[in-house]
C-alpha cells in the first residue's frame, strides 16, 4: 500500500511569506509612483498652468526704454497714498509676484482665496480673504505651497531682511521689503491680523502701516507648523512709468501681454 506524506507546514508558511513579500513589493512600487506624482508631476502640471495663466493676462507691458535716453525705463519711487484695488471674486488672478532672491526667472500668479484645491493647487499663491489688498493699510496676507503644485513659496526660508518682494497688478507696482520671519503653529491665526500678533476679538487700532505676510507650511514636506515672513511697503509705482530698479538690477524678465515666451 502506498503511503502519502503529509504536506510540510513549512511549505505553506513559505508560500504565505512569498505572497506577502510580493504584496509589499507591489505596495512599494505604488507608493513610489505616488511620491513621484506628488513631488514631481504636480509641479510640472502646476508650472505649466501658471505659465498659461500669466500669458493670458491682458496687461500692458511696462516701457522698456526711456524716450531719448539710454538705459531701461526705471519706475519712480512713489511714497504717497497708493492706488488700492477692490477685493476681487474668489479664484481671480489679480497680481504677479516677483522675488529677485528666488531667481531672475521667478514669477507666480497671485489669486483671490486660499482654498487648497481651487486656488493653491492650481493658480499659484493665494490671498487671504478679508485681509488688505496690495498697497492698502493693514496686512496684505498670502499663502503658498512650499513643496508640490508649483511650490511658489519653496524658498521662503531663504529670504533675508530688506529683500524686495514685488507685486504687480494690472496698473501698479508695489515694492515691499522683508522685515522678519518666524515659525508658528497652524492655529496662530494672529499672524494675518491687520496688525500681526493682534489676537482675534481684540480691538483693532487705527491702521497706519502697509504690511505684508507670507505663510507656508513648515518644515519641508510637512504641515505641522507654518513659516511666516513679514514685510512692509517701501514704495509703489505706476506700471506705465517703467520697471522697479530692484527687478532691473536682478535681471528679472518682466512678463507682459507682448511677451511671446510667457
Amino acid at each position: 500500500m502506498r503511503h502519502v506524506r503529509p504536506q510540510r507546514r513549512g511549505g505553506v508558511v513559505s508560500g504565505v511569506v512569498g505572497v506577502f513579500g510580493e504584496l509589499l513589493i507591489t505596495a512599494g512600487v505604488l507608493l513610489g509612483l505616488f511620491v513621484v506624482w506628488q513631488l514631481w508631476w504636480t509641479d510640472v502640471q502646476a508650472e505649466r498652468l501658471h505659465t498659461e495663466i500669466l500669458a493670458e493676462l491682458e496687461w500692458p507691458e511696462p516701457p522698456s526704454v526711456v524716450d531719448d535716453e539710454d538705459g531701461p525705463a526705471i519706475a519712480g519711487e512713489h511714497r504717497g497714498e497708493p492706488p488700492v484695488m477692490e477685493e476681487p471674486p474668489d479664484e481671480t488672478v489679480f497680481a504677479e509676484l516677483y522675488v529677485p532672491r528666488w531667481g531672475a526667472d521667478y514669477v507666480t500668479p497671485v489669486a483671490q482665496g486660499i482654498d487648497k484645491e481651487r486656488v493653491l493647487d492650481r493658480l499659484g499663491a493665494g490671498h487671504y480673504p478679508g485681509t488688505a489688498m496690495p498697497g492698502d493699510v493693514g496686512n496684505f496676507a498670502t499663502a503658498g505651497h512650499r513643496t508640490t503644485y508649483g511650490k511658489p513659496y519653496h524658498l521662503v526660508a531663504e529670504l533675508q531682511e530688506g529683500d524686495p518682494l514685488v507685486f504687480r497688478t494690472e496698473t501698479t507696482w508695489y515694492v515691499y521689503r522683508t522685515t522678519s520671519d518666524e515659525i508658528v503653529w497652524p492655529n496662530q491665526v494672529e499672524v494675518i491680523s491687520p496688525v500681526p500678533g493682534l489676537m482675534p476679538g481684540e480691538p483693532v487700532p487705527e491702521l497706519t502701516d502697509r504690511l505684508l505676510t507670507l505663510t507656508a507650511c513648515h518644515p519641508m514636506y510637512s504641515a505641522a507648523q507654518r513659516f511666516i515672513v513679514y514685510g512692509e511697503l517701501d514704495y509703489w509705482a505706476p506700471v506705465e512709468e517703467g520697471t522697479p530698479i530692484e527687478l532691473i538690477e536682478a535681471g528679472v524678465q518682466v512678463r507682459g501681454s507682448g511677451d511671446e515666451e510667457a
